[in-house]
């Protein structure tokens, strides 16, 4: 008689104080996952560098019948480098990740096992609607738009935030630990089969996002940096059009001098020529810089992560 054994999907939960949002995240998760009959899971939380209680309230909390796992940094690394810990660990057939404030939905794994069942690599989340700010919606258009034109055609116009994908990926990831990077993108980059399933982005409950406008921009100079040679085709744009502009104001004005003799020596004419000269070239050198700092970080080796401890809480081989 042949045994089928079912599918297990890994959960990975970055947080980072998120001391609030624990009981009830805990309690949407014994709710959602604690009578899955078609496939196992396993929940891997990685504690970010919390300066609160957060992981301590995990460790204490009760949890229903699907795995646990809890994943301690040393310190802060971000929530990219929390996702990447937390691959490392994952041993579901199927890998996904969200957010400990709830404004993706805890049943949005399953949604996505859906798609991916169906022979897909990778299946990608997208917002249909978002409970978020002006600014942040602004911002989030502005990104896509951006990464649409210059670094991934495929880009979704209203962005990417949760996917989930397979164990050939997942060994992808761990075998290329980037960092400076944007962990969407390198899988986008991978070109392996895709899908999409469209879900709504709630509000957050409790606390503040740690998703500030600095991150933000760091994210938007990192998938330039890593996945674009934009910003370095800009420069050699940028150069040749002060050059043919200054060449053609330099034969305009001996012209003048020449054949008009109207053209009077200034000191503003020469300073404007100055400041948008050092300008260019400040932005120039800057550009170059980010692409140099990076190249150096990346020869130093030094890890992008380092994982301090981790707990298993509910072994999901036993709860078959």
């Amino acid at each position: 008689m042949m045994i089928m054994t079912k599918n297990r999907i890994s959960v990975i939960i970055p947080l980072l104080n998120e001391s609030l949002n624990i009981d009830y995240l805990v309690g949407e998760l014994n709710r959602t996952y604690s009578n899955v009959g078609n496939v196992d899971v396993e929940i891997i939380f990685v504690d970010d560098g919390s300066s609160d209680d957060s992981f301590e309230k995990l460790k204490s909390s009760s949890f229903g019948n699907y795995g646990v796992f809890l994943i301690k940094l040393s310190k802060n690394y971000g929530s990219h480098a929390a996702i990447r810990a937390g691959n490392q660990v994952a041993k579901g057939d199927y890998i996904t990740f969200q957010g400990a404030d709830l404004q993706d939905t805890v049943d949005l794994p399953l949604l996505l096992y859906q798609k991916i069942s169906e022979g897909f690599d990778l299946v990608w989340a997208i917002r249909r609607t978002t409970k978020v700010g002006f600014l942040e919606k602004l911002f989030s258009g502005f990104y896509a738009a951006l990464i649409k034109k210059y670094a991934f055609r495929n880009y979704p116009q209203k962005g990417i935030d949760i996917c989930m994908y397979n164990k050939k990926i997942q060994y992808q990831l761990n075998q290329n630990i980037e960092s400076n990077s944007s962990l969407q993108l390198q899988i986008l980059s991978f070109g392996y089969k895709e899908a999409y399933v469209e879900y709504d982005k709630l509000e957050r409950l409790h606390g503040r996002s740690k998703w500030t406008l600095s991150k933000k921009i760091k994210l938007l100079i990192d998938s330039f940096v890593a996945f674009s040679y934009a910003p370095i085709r800009f420069v050699t744009i940028l150069g040749f059009s002060f050059f043919i502009i200054g060449s053609s104001w330099m034969f305009y004005v001996l012209w003048r001098k020449i054949f008009v003799g109207d053209v009077n020596s200034g000191w503003p004419a020469l300073i404007s020529t100055l400041l948008i000269g050092f300008g260019v070239t400040n932005i120039s050198l800057g550009i170059i810089a980010e692409y140099l700092w990076r190249t150096l970080d990346s020869s130093r080796k030094r890890p992008v992560f380092i994982i301090d401890k981790v707990i298993e809480i509910n072994n999901p081989s036993s709860l078959l």
